[in-house]
């Protein structure tokens, strides 16, 4: 066949994963092709291949400092931190701002959104979820269904001051019809949990992904594992719940020693996850209190702390995440998102903060 010729193609020669073995990729416009393109320009010549790095909890409708952002402009911002880290993917779990017309911005990484989260009256953090009562939650999801392209996030549980300690958002028939909706309307559902109650309800309700999940047992996970219910620990989040406690302590000390046995426990949660057969991927939960460009720091924990071998730390944060929401890989025809180590990340997993080259949209970043 003979080589086809373009009028701006990009050349990448290196180790392409997962599929480990030596390739040249040309990438033409936004798609990959292993035909040759005459006159390519090579712009890596060896090093390890991976497709776009993936943030699969994210919130950049949320601004530093944890109100909704006010501006397109921001939001840029925000996911240019992410791209910058290699992150070419996010999955934006909940937005109090909508931004739909950054979907397909060219200098932005490719978007999973949620509208706005769904959560209980005056149980949430202010000004971030659409709040409303047991009987609205299902016509709400399918509202929130609509604003995203894809997913919906509810707001599973969080701390009910009366009981002094973390509850159900909603009544397990409540929890349940809110799945019901976001699958009739054609979304998958993504849930925050931290306690044990919750996720419970909403792993046997068939949930699609369980945000946190710190509440997990052994039996959950089980479930989880037959259903295929994703789990996306963001342990960058959960390592701030010592903070959340020492705020919490003097009026809900029982919360407090809640949180703090979670926090402690979770990485044999996650440990135990990944053993399983759960499908885990890389969230850092950036917005409000947590920094974006953090996706390499989650891949670490994950590694060190959750004792995930440094492959499947990768597949949860490239190829397999991207599989998970729709966005093809370094395959033919694929999309030209890619990023460069100059080591095998397999061997050390550290190289993954320091990415070597960056294409976004077959465009170069870095």
């Amino acid at each position: 066949m003979g080589e086809r010729v373009a009028m701006t193609a990009w050349h990448v020669h290196g180790v392409v994963l997962p599929d480990d073995e030596v390739r040249d990729l040309w990438l033409v416009g936004d798609r990959v092709t292993y035909e040759p393109v005459a006159g390519a320009t090579t712009i890596a010549d060896g090093g390890f291949v991976l497709p776009g790095l993936v943030d699969a909890h994210c919130h950049i409708g949320i601004a530093p400092g944890g109100a909704p952002i006010r501006s397109l402009d921001q939001a840029r911002e925000l996911a240019a931190v992410d791209r910058d880290a290699g992150v070419l993917a996010i999955r934006d779990a909940g937005s109090p701002y909508p931004y739909p017309e950054l979907d397909d911005e060219p200098g932005l990484p490719r978007l999973a959104r949620a509208g706005r989260h769904v959560a209980p009256p005056r149980r949430y953090l202010r000004d971030i979820g659409v709040e409303v009562a047991a009987a609205d939650v299902p016509a709400t999801v399918t509202a929130q269904a609509r604003a995203g392209n894809g997913w919906v996030k509810l707001v599973g549980d969080w701390i009910e001051r009366d009981a002094g300690d973390l509850a159900p958002a909603w009544d397990a028939a409540t929890l349940a019809a809110a799945v019901d909706a976001a699958h009739a309307a054609g979304a998958r559902i993504a849930v925050h949990t931290f306690s044990e109650s919750a996720v419970e309800i909403m792993v046997r309700a068939g949930v699609d992904s369980v945000e946190h999940g710190t509440g997990l047992s052994l039996d959950l996970i089980d479930v989880m594992a037959r259903q295929g219910t994703a789990l996306v620990p963001t342990m960058i989040n959960i390592a701030t719940f010592g903070n959340i406690a020492d705020r919490a302590r003097d009026k809900f000390p029982g919360y407090a020693k809640h949180m703090l046995a979670l926090r402690d426990g979770f990485p044999d949660v996650v440990r135990a996850a990944y053993e399983a057969g759960v499908p885990v991927y890389v969230g850092t939960d950036a917005g409000g209190g947590i920094s974006h460009g953090l996706a390499a720091r989650e891949m670490l924990l994950l590694h060190e702390r959750a004792g995930m071998p440094a492959a499947d730390v990768l597949r949860a944060a490239s190829w397999g995440a991207r599989d998970w929401l729709g966005f093809p890989g370094l395959v033919e025809g694929g999309l030209a998102d890619l990023v460069v180590y100059p080591s095998d990340p397999r061997r050390d997993l550290r190289v993954v903060e320091a990415p070597q080259r960056i294409v976004l949209r077959g465009r170069i970043v870095r």
